[in-house]
């Protein structure tokens, strides 16, 4: 088998906020089903790695069913085959959104042969039955749940048609009955109140039912039943070995946190794993102790953005990803090494930032520090306190010495958002230990008091759990950079890490303000485009395109410069890329010899990113990454010919495949640095080059891909 030349090696992402999105296969494999955005995500939790993504639908995914179906906001079913990771049958009749959905298996009385029955409920007030040959089944239990928190187990079954006394003095249950028919064949079915489960102290959201296994040939189905609440817990319940009454068997969930409650929950296959999703999209996994069966561990399970992600970044070693997205969050992700595993899993490790704006842009300053903007007039800049910067060293495998040895002495242990604030405070060594302990507290507080949620240092050596990223996580928030009178919608930095550059968005002006930057994060200057409010240094305007000299018929969505600043890239709505730099004109009406280098590309869909790689391939051509509005990702290579006009100097050596691709336009592309001296680059070598994306399909990817490929 020929070896791939373009790998999507991690993927983040969390499942869409909509109850009924996720789904967990009883099969071999035990894969985990869940939407994100428009995309299908198969993933194991055991190797903690995304299998892959099926992208099919072409709105939100709303629910997911093993092993029958899944649904968007089109109107239609698609059936996947798991083995092939095909689209096989489209289940269309519906003519609203689609929202519930299950399938059981079921034999014919008639001839024995085995089907599939799916129902689905949808918007349009309907519940259609489809059926497909190949299946079993018997008496069902259904049970359902209600914003009234409680559960009601029903009992289905077909009735029986012999004659019973009705002089019978014994007490029954209320019975539900009705008759379908079909090719002139009767049959009679009847629904009886099993029993009513209280437990829970807000809307119960979701039931499942432990999956079904064989055992000596004969299928087996356990009587436990898994709930889901607003209350941020989930139940595990049971019925009582000698009356069989049913009882709460086991209650985990969240302690404290701004969340609220859970959309969803899951059995694995043997029921010794249960997971939750979150109104935030959040999953949470806990296992049981094979010690002590009502002991149930949080365990480590894929996490992401739950709207669009919008901007991400490298850091400048090659070593982490930073992101941030309109779900009002900046995320850390970084490569867990553990000693006993070759493989290397990348997860979420921090949450520097939980803001009160969809969060637009960030730019990297140093290693551990960072600036990002949002739907505000403030650019913010955070850095890395001492207890993040430990965990990152025994996460990643890294040396604490050696990380810490270029950052400052009095680095603060952590941070906290004060009641009614949007600014990270940073926390101190001194005000950890000034903290009353639990029994003080109780003594002295009047119960009328706020406490906000004090941050709590902690010991990690493995990628941490939601809650833990939730409190104890966040970066201090060191300075606030004033000057626009409208919201943020860009930020960047220069080499240097000595001027920052950002942008707003007035109506169809934009205003740009320049920062110098020095080590003690005081920025002294800003300049306008329109005002000069010191000085020195003095910016002016060196070249600029007119409707003469422009290249470009629509919106310029992205740019980037060349790796030896010769040369800058420009992609457009209109479905070009093109080179720019100094050339030889004749022409008067180019500024400086500034015009376009390149002959012009047409990649066939808006243009939404464009990025340079940092090195060049072995042919000394500049390799250049294009994100589409579709969601596909192209490399090309560039090489300045001396041809007038250029001609055959671009050239297309890949694209991301339907699963790799997003779903919805790509929003950024970063290459990764390829000088940083870490243990990954070692052990790859100079075969594999890797860059991030992001889009507004909520996820981010780590790609490689093959240097001797471009």
């Amino acid at each position: 088998m020929v070896a791939p030349v373009l790998e999507t090696s991690h993927v983040f992402c969390c499942p869409n906020r909509v109850r009924g999105v996720l789904s967990w296969s009883s099969g071999p494999r035990g894969l985990l089903a869940f939407g994100t955005s428009c995309s299908v995500v198969l993933y194991d939790p055991l190797k903690r790695v995304v299998v892959t993504n099926l992208n099919g639908h072409t709105a939100r995914v709303n629910c997911i069913q093993w092993i029958c179906k899944q649904d968007g906001l089109h109107n239609k079913c698609i059936y996947w085959k798991l083995s092939l990771h095909k689209k096989a049958v489209h289940l269309q009749g519906h003519e609203g959104p689609i929202y519930a959905i299950h399938a059981v298996y079921q034999r014919r009385t008639s001839d024995g042969a085995l089907h599939i029955l799916i129902v689905s409920a949808a918007s349009d007030s309907t519940v259609r039955l489809w059926s497909k040959k190949d299946s079993e089944g018997g008496d069902l239990f259904l049970a359902s749940c209600s914003q009234d928190c409680l559960i009601r187990i029903w009992k289905l079954y077909v009735k029986s048609t012999s004659v019973e006394s009705q002089d019978d003095d014994n007490i029954r249950l209320k019975e539900n009955t009705f008759t379908i028919e079909n090719e002139s064949i009767k049959i009679a079915f009847a629904i009886t109140l099993e029993t009513v489960l209280a437990g829970h102290e807000n809307w119960v959201n979701a039931v499942h039912w432990q999956p079904s296994f064989y055992k000596d040939g004969i299928l087996q189905q356990p009587m436990r039943l898994l709930s889901a609440s607003m209350d941020k817990t989930m139940i595990l319940w049971a019925p009582d070995e000698e009356s069989g009454v049913w009882l709460e068997q086991v209650r985990v969930g969240e302690v404290g946190g701004n969340t609220l409650g859970f959309y969803d929950c899951q059995f694995n296959e043997d029921g010794s794993m249960i997971i939750a999703h979150a109104f935030h999209g959040a999953l949470h996994l806990w296992k049981q102790s094979a010690v002590n069966p009502r002991e149930w561990t949080p365990e480590i399970v894929i996490s992401g953005h739950f709207d669009g992600v919008q901007d991400l970044m490298w850091d400048p070693e090659g070593e982490f990803i930073i992101s941030v997205g309109t779900d009002q969050t900046t995320r850390l992700f970084a490569p867990w090494n553990r000693k006993d595993q070759s493989q290397v899993t990348w997860h979420e490790i921090a949450r520097p930032q939980i803001h009160g704006y969809d969060l637009k842009c960030l730019a990297m300053i140093n290693r551990f520090q960072f600036v990002s903007g949002a739907d505000e007039k403030v650019l913010r800049v955070f850095s890395a306190p001492r207890n993040f910067v430990e965990n990152f060293c025994a996460i990643t495998g890294q040396s604490l010495n050696h990380v810490l040895c270029n950052q400052d002495s009095d680095l603060p242990e952590g941070a906290t958002v004060p009641a009614l604030g949007l600014s990270n405070k940073a926390i101190f060594q001194g005000d950890i230990a000034s903290q009353p302990s639990d029994k003080e507290e109780l003594l002295t507080s009047t119960g009328f008091e706020y406490h906000p949620v004090a941050f709590q240092p902690s010991v990690l050596t493995e990628p941490p759990t939601e809650d833990h990223l939730l409190q104890n996580t966040l970066w201090p928030e060191v300075q606030k950079l004033y000057g626009h009178g409208y919201e943020i919608f860009c930020v960047a930095c220069n080499n240097s890490k000595t001027l920052l550059a950002s942008a707003c968005k007035v109506g169809t002006f934009t205003i740009f303000k320049i920062f110098y930057l020095y080590p003690q994060n005081i920025f002294l200057y800003f300049v306008s485009g329109v005002h000069v409010f010191l000085s020195d240094p003095v910016f002016s305007l060196f070249a600029f395109t007119n409707k003469i000299t422009s290249v470009h018929s629509r919106i310029i969505w992205s740019c980037d410069w060349s790796p030896d600043n010769k040369y800058f890239f420009t992609g457009s709505r209109d479905k070009k890329v093109v080179a720019w730099g100094e050339c030889d004109y004749s022409d008067d009406c180019i500024e400086h010899n500034i015009g376009p280098c390149s002959s012009v590309l047409d990649v066939g869909g808006a243009v939404t990113a464009v990025s340079v790689c940092p090195v060049l391939n072995s042919s000394q051509r500049y390799v250049v990454a294009v994100g589409l509005e579709c969601g596909k990702i192209c490399l090309y290579t560039w090489k300045k010919t001396d041809q007038v006009p250029e001609i055959n100097d671009w050239t297309h050596c890949l694209e991301t495949s339907q699963s790799q691709s997003h779903t919805l336009a790509i929003k950024k592309l970063c290459w990764k640095n390829c000088s940083g001296n870490t243990e990954q680059n070692e052990a790859e070598g100079a075969e594999w080059l890797h860059f991030a994306s992001c889009g507004e399909d909520h996820t981010v990817k780590i790609h490689r891909v093959n240097r001797h490929a471009l």
